[in-house]
């Protein structure tokens, strides 16, 4: 079984905890974000880089990753049972990232597309065009 015993009580692997608390779709993506060592395990006043899917956390750690270019500070407080809701997934742990306003500051720019937005239209390109002349004018 997953999980073990430890002096501090359950333990989990990585790669399912991040699975089943839905921050990744598949567990295979899970694996290899955490394989890649992507993601850096503090327990007290240890921190390590989890390099292997198998690294065992517990209640209280603390997750540092980046996603999705953003920064998340995650602090296990349970260990999951079974992948459930979005609404029980988000009771294993506390979200101390600091807030997305750099991405929100971003996306307000003048000439920012969002990504997979596809090809601009006509319209688009006329309005990306009129904002390059009025930025060349002294």
């Amino acid at each position: 079984m997953s999980q073990r015993t430890a002096q501090d009580g359950l333990t989990q692997r990585l790669d399912q905890w991040l699975w089943r608390a839905r921050f990744f779709k598949t567990r295979t993506l899970a694996s290899k974000f955490v394989g890649d060592g992507k993601v850096r395990v503090t327990r007290g006043d240890k921190t390590v880089r989890a390099e292997k899917p198998s690294h065992a956390i517990a209640p209280g750690d603390v997750l540092v990753f980046s996603r999705a270019e953003r920064l998340r500070i995650i602090e296990v407080n349970d260990i999951a049972k079974r992948r459930g809701p979005a609404s029980e997934a988000a009771t294993l742990y506390t979200d101390q990232s600091p807030p997305a306003a750099a991405a929100a500051a971003r996306t307000n720019a003048p000439m920012h597309r969002e990504k997979g937005a596809g090809r601009p239209t006509k319209k688009d390109r006329r309005a990306l065009a009129a904002l390059k002349l009025q930025s060349q004018d002294p």
